[in-house]
């Protein structure tokens, strides 16, 4: 039996199980919220739309949850997540708080979740004990009677217990180099903790130049605007950063994870530069204390060493990695990255689950 939610086909583990290799993570994308059970909310207005259970292929015991909304003035959403055992369900954690108006309404994350079976790390639900399903849980609403629209839903879920050998390289991506703009978040007046936003607007300004969309460019203070996060104090929630950039009509963005530098190369060979969640330190070979950082891959030398646009120097932006030190400095991340695309755009193939893998008739190449 399938369960369809919003047109994708969600199979149940006994039927994927043995056909299908998530590779410790898999990504489920909804595009229509029509299967989703609508109750009448707590406050005048208030609407929430609760998920069937989704069923991932693997055991899992981290998930992240994305969204791309039309923001109608003064309105906000609640999104919460719960893990569904065999025998009862987790409670539902608040994976983020967001508005159209955050002087009115929070946008923010929630701290102070944690219980017996989990807790939320800023924008990541960690489980003590792997589940196999889960449910997400909108609620919104809003003062001037109209509603948020939710244009895409996006959830991954990893099991952090699996390591696995690395995928033979993708080469169609060696010797490619996009032209994203390079921008420094210390080109700012406190943009030393502003690489998340400087990151999303290097991606936003190249689909700009591509799309001949203008609008889409932004510099960075006007994005740390609007992915600020003031329970975490700072610009770095990833689904704050990717809500943001998915705000723009016609534009999708979500966090997911990609299994290894070989899914990575898809996406560039693709003509799709994707933002990467890596350890600065690792990155730069510093014998120092981890710390956060993103970065954009732009691209691959002749030999298959990344091409990195990376917001934390000053003057040369664009450099040149080695492939093992990028792939070091991403696994403390557990591969975490930023993916935006035009709606009609069509991703790479999806070998393991990962991304939007639907296909569509209305979906155009970008290469």
């Amino acid at each position: 039996m399938l369960l369809l939610v919003g047109g994708w086909s969600l199979f149940p583990l006994t039927t994927v199980a043995a056909d299908f290799d998530a590779r410790g993570g898999q990504f489920f994308g909804v595009k229509k919220l029509k299967d989703f059970t609508v109750t009448t909310g707590a406050k005048p207005g208030e609407q929430v739309l609760t998920s069937r259970e989704f069923v991932a292929a693997l055991p899992w015991n981290e998930l992240i949850v994305s969204w791309n909304a039309d923001m109608p003035t003064d309105s906000y959403l609640r999104v919460e997540a719960r893990a569904v055992y065999p025998d009862r369900a987790t409670k539902y954690y608040v994976m983020s708080l967001w508005s159209s108006n955050p002087a009115k309404y929070p946008r923010e994350s929630v701290k102070r979740q944690k219980d017996t079976d989990g807790d939320v790390k800023t924008d990541t639900l960690v489980l003590k004990r792997p589940a196999e399903r889960f449910q997400v849980r909108l609620t919104m609403g809003g003062d001037s009677g109209q509603l948020p629209q939710i244009r895409f839903l996006g959830a991954h879920v990893l099991d952090n217990r699996v390591k696995l050998p690395p995928l033979p390289p993708n080469r169609a991506a060696w010797g490619v180099t996009l032209p994203v703009p390079e921008r420094s978040q210390l080109a700012y007046e406190g943009g030393g903790v502003w690489c998340s936003p400087t990151t999303i607007s290097m991606m936003l300004g190249y689909w700009a130049n591509r799309l001949k969309r203008p609008e889409l460019d932004h510099d960075v203070p006007e994005v740390v605007k609007g992915v600020y996060d003031k329970q975490w104090g700072g610009t770095g929630n990833w689904i704050f950063n990717t809500a943001y950039a998915g705000s723009f009509p016609g534009m999708r963005a979500y966090t997911t994870r990609l299994n290894d530098m070989a899914e990575l190369e898809d996406w560039i060979a693709q003509g799709i530069p994707v933002g990467l969640s890596v350890c600065s330190t690792r990155l730069r070979a510093r014998d120092r204390a981890p710390s956060g950082h993103l970065i954009v891959c732009v691209g691959f030398t002749e030999n298959g060493d990344p091409v990195i646009n990376d917001p934390g120097t000053r003057q040369r932006v664009r450099q040149v990695f080695p492939r093992e030190r990028v792939a070091y400095a991403w696994a403390y991340s557990k591969n975490a990255v930023y993916i935006l695309l035009p709606e009609n755009a069509a991703p790479p193939k999806d070998r393991f689950g990962h991304w939007d893998s639907w296909t569509s008739h209305q979906r155009v190449r970008m290469r």
